[in-house]
């Protein structure tokens, strides 16, 4: 638990502690005005890191408390929130349970990140398929709207969901499938950057799963950056989706109206994609077509989250929630860019259209796809 995964991000421990003191908080402290349970736990477990290339964090383990004082303190914290749970503002409540959400696909990829020696795999890891990727196929999507961002009046969002606004989107046409490992792998042939889950050994490359090394399954995503996804659409000679093009191939539809999901309506389920943890890891581009697009496009939702080539930044008409400033305000730096759709272990609940996800150009470690446009 005192292992960094990840050089950019906190010790395992801090994840232990992290979801209680932001709760904490978030309710008890921000919203309830309550006194502080611990001043030094509260704000040593109160934010995760995203620091700038070149600027690691240079803690040592010595400077964390013990398990059994992050343990005791997280009991502490789930004692006090409970008792108090009845006089807590819904809104607060929402923060504090999607970020705990957003936090199991976090903890997932730092998991990954831990050497497979350092941790208890499964019995059984899950097996691979290794059929032929499928060759690359534009789809054509006629021109029309596209509907960004969250009215306040649906329910909760995050503050950078709001406004919801219209944009009008001329005609593209876009790959049916996420790029995959094998249309990557020529790329790396001809000195392209490989992907961080990419192993080279013998001559043979392989795929570093959440729980066991395979051969590289040739019609699996390839996991990448931005920089590494931008540098191969210009490779073959394309580009990367603006999030306002994702939204009209996942979301529009001939007729003008658009749908809630790329299937349709209905509430997003095992058949319609890979999220939600149904599955320990990725599964064939070709996999789910029951969650195609009206347009006929694949996997929009699931199976890796989908890089864009927008630049994470504030919606017209932005404004930080007062209890938690942060969230996303720091972030519009144009060193984030927008991702869409989600992975397989992103929740139910955070598969809504309006919900963004950001990263640094350069960061290699989330469950990160994409796929290309022609404009």
């Amino acid at each position: 638990m005192y292992d960094r995964p990840i050089p950019e991000r906190h010790r395992l421990l801090f994840y232990v502690g992290h979801l209680e003191a932001f709760d904490w908080n978030q309710i008890g402290r921000s919203a309830l005005g309550l006194n502080p349970l611990s001043e030094e736990l509260d704000k040593l477990f109160a934010f995760g890191i995203d620091p700038p290339a070149g600027q690691l964090p240079q803690d040592a383990p010595g400077d964390w408390p013990t398990m059994e004082e992050t343990l005791d303190y997280v009991r502490l914290v789930r004692h006090s929130l409970d008792r108090e749970r009845s006089n807590a503002p819904e809104e607060a409540v929402q923060i504090a349970l999607e970020h705990r959400l957003m936090h199991a696909e976090t903890l997932t990829y730092l998991i990954h990140n831990l050497d497979y020696q350092r941790r208890r795999p499964p019995a059984s890891p899950p097996s691979a398929s290794f059929a032929d990727s499928p060759p690359l196929q534009m789809v054509d999507i006629p021109a029309g709207k596209a509907t960004l961002g969250r009215r306040r009046a649906e329910g909760f969002g995050w503050d950078n969901e709001f406004e919801q606004h219209t944009r009008s989107v001329p005609p593209f046409a876009i790959s049916k499938y996420k790029v995959t490992n094998a249309q990557y792998l020529e790329f790396v042939r001809q000195g392209g950057p490989p992907p961080h889950y990419w192993t080279e050994r013998g001559g043979q490359w392989f795929y570093r799963g959440l729980h066991a090394e395979i051969p590289l399954p040739s019609n699996w995503p390839v996991y990448a950056s931005h920089a590494q996804a931008e540098s191969y659409a210009g490779w073959v000679g394309r580009a990367l989706p603006t999030e306002a093009q994702f939204h009209r191939a996942a979301f529009g539809t001939q007729a003008e109206d658009e749908r809630s999901y790329p299937w349709g309506s209905r509430l997003p389920g095992r058949e319609h994609g890979n999220f939600d943890f149904h599955y320990a890891d990725l599964l064939p581009v070709t996999a789910t077509p029951a969650g195609d697009s009206a347009f006929g496009v694949s996997q929009l939702i699931g199976n890796g989250w989908e890089w864009t080539s927008t630049v994470f930044e504030p919606f017209h008409g932005f404004a930080p929630n007062p209890s938690y400033p942060g969230y996303s305000a720091g972030f519009f730096d144009g060193d984030h860019y927008v991702l869409k759709g989600g992975s397989c272990v992103t929740d139910a609940r955070l598969l809504r259209s309006s919900f963004r996800n950001w990263f640094r150009a350069q960061y290699p470690y989330a469950y990160t796809t994409f796929r290309l446009v022609e404009n």
